[in-house]
C-alpha cells in the first residue's frame, strides 16, 4: 500500500479505491455525472452557485475535497462561478485540454480526478487567474458547518487546522 499524499493544508489526496469510487459515483445525478465524470459543461448563467455570496468553502461535489474559499470568488461575467485562487494549489490539478479545437487548461479535483472546469490567465490580482468552475461540480459549505467528507478522510479535522 502506498503512503497517502497529504496536501500542505493536511488533506489526504490519495485517490478513492474502486469500491469508494463506485459509491461516490452512485450518489451523482445524471447531470452531475455528465460534468464530473465525462468532462461536460453546464449551461452558462444557470448554475446554482453562480450568485452565491455566503462565506464558506466550495468543495468537490464528488469526493468533498475543499477546492476554493468564498473570499476568492469574483464576478467574471462569464456565467460560471469564478475564483482567483484555490484553497491549496495541490487540491486542483491542471491538465492540458485540446478539445473542441481549443487549447485550454482543464481543472480537476486532485483527489478523485473529477472535472471541475478550466483556468484562464485573465483573472484579477493577486493571481491573474480565473478558475471558471461548473456549479454542478461543487458543493458549498457555509463557515462553521461540517464538510461533507464522504470518504471519511478526516477532512473536518484538516479544515480546523487550516489557516483561514
Amino acid at each position: 500500500m502506498s503512503t497517502p499524499a497529504i496536501s500542505p493544508l493536511g488533506f489526504d489526496l490519495s485517490a478513492p479505491d474502486a469500491a469508494e469510487r463506485k459509491r461516490l459515483e452512485a450518489d451523482l445525478t445524471r447531470e452531475e455525472a455528465e460534468v464530473l465524470l465525462h468532462h461536460g459543461t453546464e449551461a452558462p448563467f444557470c448554475g446554482g452557485l453562480l450568485d452565491n455570496k455566503e462565506n464558506g468553502v466550495y468543495c468537490c461535489r464528488e469526493c468533498g475535497l475543499p477546492l476554493f474559499r468564498a473570499h476568492t470568488k469574483f464576478e467574471s461575467g462569464t456565467g460560471w462561478p469564478s475564483f482567483f485562487a484555490p484553497i491549496d494549489e495541490s487540491h486542483v490539478l491542471a491538465v492540458r485540454d485540446v478539445s473542441y479545437g481549443m487549447v485550454r487548461i482543464e481543472t480537476r479535483c486532485a483527489r478523485c480526478d473529477s472535472h471541475q472546469g478550466h483556468v484562464f490567465p485573465d483573472g484579477p490580482r493577486p493571481s491573474g487567474l480565473r478558475y471558471c468552475i461548473n456549479s454542478i461540480s461543487l458543493s458549498f459549505v457555509m463557515d462553521g458547518a461540517p464538510l461533507p467528507d464522504p470518504l471519511e478522510r478526516g477532512d473536518n479535522d484538516a479544515m480546523a487546522r487550516a489557516p483561514a
